[in-house]
């Protein structure tokens, strides 16, 4: 049996078995509080604990409320294929107001987003084999190559769906390895898998293959497929890709709490169309 075969296994029993590992939440480098009101960047444990108590917003100061959802998380999307200029320009806005971490679009609208960001701290990220991953990997990382000559520095690629339902892992592999090489170091490529067709096994097996290949991140869904992200599948990406893989969850995530949700399952960024509902606790 191989490693990775052995790892499936394991991974598929605890599962099954219902033992789940939880992540190490303490905070004894931040026990004693100064009352700064930087709670959310300073203690990130005892902000989870506050966050699984049932809370959606903690104070940031006197008569100041703020989510316990960074912006810097979130990655302000805008991906439907009738979206126009002015939307992306008002997305690129509402990023910079809000300081989210990037603005996540279409590939046509990468050097419109790069001009208006420049100067400010907000990302260009962009899309690779989107919606189906059934692209070439040759023109995947073409695709690649031109959006970050455009400006894009995160690129999220989707793996190809049907070749990993067939157990094609080589082929996973090296599809996955071409995007990653086609860019420089500076870029950060995320593997989106549509779970919602994948079994746990297939889940398993594409985390898998994104470790091998280099990704940075693993990536619930498109938001296209027949749904979105699950608390579930968010959780079993981190298991399996542990520490050394960031893990994005994107699809349905529409409100403060589902973030949170999201977060304390062990995302690390969200993608989500209604980040600044998120961010500011708005229903």
């Amino acid at each position: 049996m191989s490693k990775n075969e052995e790892l499936i296994r394991k991974i598929v029993e605890e599962i099954v078995s219902g033992k789940v590992e939880q992540p190490n939440t303490s905070d004894d480098d931040h026990a004693s509080c100064k009352g700064c009101g930087h709670c959310i960047a300073e203690r990130p444990a005892a902000v989870k604990r506050i966050a699984e108590a049932g809370a959606d917003r903690i104070s940031a100061g006197i008569g100041v409320g703020q989510s316990l959802v960074a912006p810097t998380m979130i990655d302000h999307t805008i991906l439907k294929p009738n979206a126009t200029a002015h939307e992306v320009e008002q997305l690129c806005g509402e990023a910079i107001e809000y300081g989210f971490y990037s603005v996540c679009i279409n590939p046509t609208h990468i050097a419109r987003c790069r001009a208006i960001l420049a100067g400010s701290r907000v990302k260009v990220c962009t899309v690779i084999g989107f919606p189906l991953g059934s692209n070439t990997t040759a023109t995947k990382a073409f695709e690649a190559r031109d959006a970050e000559s455009l400006g894009a520095e995160e690129i999220d690629m989707v793996i190809n769906v049907g070749a990993l339902k067939d157990n094609e892992l080589s082929f996973i592999k090296d599809d996955i390895a071409a995007v990653v090489q086609a860019t420089s170091q500076n870029v950060i490529t995320k593997v989106i898998l549509e779970n919602a067709y994948l079994t746990t096994e297939e889940k398993i097996k594409g985390c898998l293959m994104c470790k091998a290949a280099g990704a940075d991140f693993v990536k619930t869904s498109t938001g296209f497929g027949p749904s979105g992200a699950t608390l579930e599948d968010v959780a079993l990406m981190r298991r399996v890709v542990g520490d050394e893989l960031g893990v994005k969850a994107a699809g349905g995530i529409r409100d403060t709490a589902m973030a949170l949700k999201m977060m304390q399952a062990g995302a690390t960024r969200i993608g989500a169309s209604a980040s600044v509902k998120i961010v500011t606790g708005t229903a």
